[in-house]
């Protein structure tokens, strides 16, 4: 199964959005929402990680690393993810194939995305604004990404309220979802197979990418 077969621009852009978010703008300005405000911690608790001196060395990075995969784990919704990913079909997974198709997304998700933190070589991320929508219920936190090479990429953030916080369900990469490309894979597998056919798929998918 080809997992998010972007440039590698894209890919580390993406890398970027999941793991370094807001974290190099300026200190939270005033009336900032209270999505971009949950951003904004996580991602800062993830840098405090990265600048740890124990982080450039292999034998002291492990505790370090958990810890940002537990922030991610954290910020990001991946059962909503989830369930958005696989689309429709989701009412088709029972409980429990739902609640392993969650656990083996996320698996995927952080074991493809946080391996590649090491690619970051000072790109600079700068806040665009946010839109939320009449109800209150979703905010698109939207920045950019400015690369090595000069090109601008644009990063939005889709979120809603969960437990009493907010919550990631989606990331837009110049305007490409991550949600929609899943779905597209998903869907395939699905067309000819079954529920736990695609977590076994998305399962060794994860194994792969870690070893």
């Amino acid at each position: 199964m080809n997992c998010i077969a972007l440039p590698r621009r894209i890919a580390l852009a993406l890398c970027l959005a999941l793991l370094l978010g807001l974290a190099a703008l300026p200190v939270l300005a005033a009336g900032a929402s209270p999505a971009r405000q949950a951003l904004e911690t996580a991602t800062n608790r993830i840098l405090a990680c990265i600048k740890n001196p124990d982080y450039v060395n292999p034998a002291t990075r492990a505790p370090l690393r958990q810890q940002i995969e537990d922030e991610v784990l954290h910020i990001f919704d991946f059962r909503e993810f989830s369930s958005r990913a696989v689309g429709a079909r989701w009412r088709t997974f029972n409980p429990d194939q739902q609640k392993r198709f969650s656990d083996a997304f996320a698996d995927l998700l952080i074991s493809t995305y946080v391996g590649k933190i090491d690619g970051y070589n000072g790109e600079q991320v700068v806040y665009t604004g946010e839109v939320s929508s009449p109800e209150g219920d979703k905010t698109e936190v939207r920045s950019v990404i400015t690369m090595k090479d000069g090109k601008k990429v644009p990063v939005a953030y889709r979120m809603l309220p969960k437990e009493g916080g907010w919550r990631v369900y989606d990331v837009l990469i110049e305007n490409i979802s991550l949600v929609k490309n899943y779905r597209t894979q998903f869907q395939d597998i699905l067309n000819s197979g079954s529920p736990d056919q695609l977590i076994a798929r998305v399962r060794a998918k994860a194994q792969e990418v870690r070893q």
